[in-house]
């Protein structure tokens, strides 16, 4: 189909959109997929009109999502990491200047929490962090970051009476 009429951009997305967009998923994750989808379509439908060659549309889809893979991947390199479980054990351990003044039986519970709640509890009330910014560093919606704190706290409450 070398030169051609392209078909509408519609029936092109139509079909091989999913196809896409599952790929993505796996290549760079739930939470990197949907933006990558949206770039790759722009891009697409950006040079749709230019396209010279039209039998394989599919795998030209496939090959802009494949570098906005790659971009992802890049970026996400030069992202701010989220606190390692490494720096939240030093935020809570001796020395620190948060637990000079704490209990350190709180401490020593906090350090037994599961990750996420242990994360989201030392962010909030040790880092003084608002659930937004927690939920930015670990990757979360902002109501997960809430339901995190809360239920480590509700934890360390029974295991500290």
């Amino acid at each position: 189909m070398t030169g051609a009429a392209l078909p509408p951009f519609q029936r092109l997305f139509d079909e091989h959109g999913g196809i896409v967009l599952r790929w993505l998923m796996t290549a760079v994750g739930p939470a990197e997929a949907d933006d990558c989808f949206q770039e790759t379509m722009l891009s697409a439908l950006r040079a749709y009109p230019k396209l010279r060659d039209t039998s394989n549309l599919r795998g030209w889809l496939l090959t802009i999502a494949r570098r906005k893979a790659i971009d992802a991947h890049r970026a996400g390199s030069r992202r701010p990491a989220a606190l390692a479980d490494s720096e939240l054990e030093a935020a809570v351990g001796s020395g620190g200047a948060v637990s000079a003044d704490a209990d350190p039986a709180v401490w020593d519970a906090v350090r037994e929490l599961p990750a996420k709640q242990r994360r989201a509890v030392v962010m909030r009330y040790a880092g003084d962090r608002s659930y937004e910014d927690i939920a930015g560093s670990m990757a979360i919606s902002k109501d997960a970051a809430r339901q995190n704190a809360h239920a480590g706290v509700r934890t360390l409450r029974r295991k500290l009476r």
